[in-house]
């Protein structure tokens, strides 16, 4: 029998969303080149860091397990 969600399970799920959705964003920022408009490379590459973290907490807050790669993103709209 597979174990009930916690009380905060879709809270989890959707700070899982909004962290993927971040990290997203910030890649395609990356691949279209807009970032240099905005961000050194230094900052830029602080802020993918950081929205991969972001990502890694809120899947183990929602009881999955970590991503193999970041090839499961989807896009920011």
């Amino acid at each position: 029998m597979p174990a009930k969600p916690g009380p905060f399970a879709a809270v989890s799920r959707q700070g899982l969303d909004l962290a993927e959705r971040r990290l997203s964003y910030y890649a395609g920022l990356y691949q279209s080149g807009r970032w240099q408009r905005y961000y050194t490379p230094q900052n830029l590459a602080a802020h993918i860091v950081d929205a991969m973290k972001a990502v890694a907490i809120w899947r183990s807050l929602a009881g999955l397990p970590p991503a193999p790669d970041g090839n499961d993103l989807r896009p920011a709209a």
